[in-house]
């Protein structure tokens, strides 16, 4: 089988989540990743040798972010460091990047720099909310940008508590399959037209995209929705419910009216079909306060294995809220997958998160470990044409380690 990325060099100067995540699609994808660290390494990786308080850990978490890549350290504040990075980018097809548009002017790693050396190159860069706007050197994560700040945060949760706060990474690599796309559609492109091409991604527009459906309400009547309650909800079938062994199950059921019958019989409270409060949707939803409570109820009198049987014998559309240790042994993400296994020389076999997709008759799978910090950079710079006296002069200096 072909790799669809076979013979596609990228060349990855960033750090933290959402840029090495894509990187890292593309590295399953048969494509030659270097990944550029300063001195040290990504913060990411410190991130975990600090709160593991072990400079030795191996993080799964990094693991799954950079499999597949070859890593080199180098240190993009000496000139040296930065002519270094441009010549490793005149043979590359991808050059991706997160690093503000202030950092890479100073660095000369800007799209200008960076064609003038490829000229076929597909520049990508990844903001929190652009590179040339009023916010083009303002410091971005996930949780800032593309959680609070595309308005997620305001609607998500019950309106009686505050806003939640987003699962780390949840934005960021929602945002690298965003990147993936533009990259690969400028790919095509760049094949098409032999002229290179510059793409550019924010975690705060991916936010939006993400929340479409409410941002698109905004932008029609410029009001804010209302929280949705699950002990008020303006549909009770689309709600979750705690069983009798503590477990949550959701119901999602758009068209009460259509499901109502079939759950009321599905429940036996038949009563309830002919009921004149449940005729409409707006009966629904304005008796939905003690509707709930019974139903809650009535879901609370038995455990989860009991309402499997009787929702599933009815054909209704339900899931049980899963927890992390079910997921990660469910049968149908086991059956399609959704799993690798990397083997790191000091961490061992170790399971990750697999790539998201399939391509029939196509090589896409993880094809390594991370890369230990600077654990490629004399193989890389001997391979780009340095003698071994001048690899070990910069790394005399500082330059690369």
């Amino acid at each position: 089988m072909t790799a669809p990325l076979e013979g596609i060099r990228v060349l990855e100067v960033a750090s933290w989540l959402a840029v090495p995540s894509c990187a890292a699609l593309m590295a399953d994808m048969g494509a030659q990743v270097i990944k550029v660290e300063p001195p040290g390494g990504d913060a990411y990786r410190r991130l975990f040798a600090g709160l593991m308080e072990d400079d030795e850990f191996v993080a799964p978490s990094y693991q799954f972010d950079n499999r597949g890549k070859r890593g080199v350290c180098v240190n993009l504040e000496h000139p040296d460091g930065q002519a270094l990075v441009t010549d490793l980018a005149r043979d590359v097809d991808i050059f991706i990047t997160n690093l503000t548009y202030p950092r890479l002017q100073r660095y000369q790693l800007t799209d200008e720099h960076i064609h003038q050396v490829s000229p076929r190159a597909v520049y990508a860069v990844l903001a929190g909310y652009g590179t040339r706007g009023p916010d083009s050197d303002r410091q971005a994560f996930d949780q800032s940008a593309f959680w609070a700040r595309s308005g997620a945060m305001s609607i998500f949760g019950d309106h009686d508590d505050g806003p939640l706060i987003s699962r780390g990474g949840y934005g960021d690599r929602t945002t690298a399959l965003n990147l993936l796309s533009a990259i690969l559609a400028a790919l095509r492109v760049r094949d098409r037209t032999g002229e290179g091409q510059y793409v550019e991604v924010t975690l705060q527009r991916t936010g939006i995209w993400a929340l479409a459906s409410d941002v698109n309400s905004a932008l029609y009547d410029r009001t804010q929705p209302v929280k949705t309650s699950r002990r008020e909800p303006p549909n009770p079938i689309w709600n979750a419910y705690r069983t009798a062994d503590d477990r949550w199950l959701v119901m999602i059921m758009p068209m009460p009216l259509a499901y109502w019958p079939k759950f009321c019989h599905a429940i036996s409270r038949e009563q309830w079909i002919d009921d004149p409060r449940f005729q409409s949707i707006a009966g629904l939803r304005d008796n939905g306060v003690e509707l709930v409570g019974e139903i809650q109820s009535m879901f609370a009198s038995q455990p989860l294995a009991h309402w499997r049987e009787v929702l599933d014998g009815a054909g209704l559309i339900w899931e049980p809220v899963a927890e992390l240790p079910e997921v990660v042994e469910d049968p149908v993400l086991r059956e399609a997958g959704a799993f690798a296994m990397v083997v790191h020389p000091r961490g061992g076999a170790l399971e990750i998160v697999g790539t998201p997709f399939h391509i029939r008759d196509a090589d896409v799978a993880v094809r390594g470990p991370a890369p230990d910090a600077g654990e490629h950079t004399q193989t890389v710079f001997a391979e780009a044409g340095l003698s071994q006296e001048r690899i070990e002069q910069l790394l005399a200096e500082g330059v690369i380690s």
